[in-house]
């Protein structure tokens, strides 16, 4: 198969998983379990998406983890967003270094 047929599959692929849900489903969800599963997909996706990224992006893995501990720690203190994410740089530098 070309790359013109894996593109041309891909979009069709896409497309399908855009609009079956707004022709299968034509009444509201109530099931509570349905509902808070569709919920969280969105979280759950970005967060499976950026995970690795910030792990593997400085190449060492123990500076990733280290930045990544401190964002946590940080944003569970309630830090604003600007704080969390330098002092998480500045943690993978310096463990970098190391």
């Amino acid at each position: 198969m070309s790359n013109l047929g894996y593109i041309f599959l891909i979009a069709l692929v896409t497309y399908a998983l855009r609009v079956l849900p707004l022709t299968l489903i034509r009444r509201p969800i109530t099931n509570r379990f349905i509902r808070s599963f569709l919920y969280y997909v969105p979280y759950v996706t970005l967060a499976a998406m950026t995970f690795p990224a910030m792990i593997h992006a400085t190449g060492n893995d123990a500076a990733g983890i280290a930045a990544f501990a401190a964002a946590i720690v940080l944003a569970l203190c309630k830090q604003k967003l600007l704080t969390v994410a330098v002092a998480a740089c500045a943690v993978a530098f310096l463990v970098g270094l190391i």
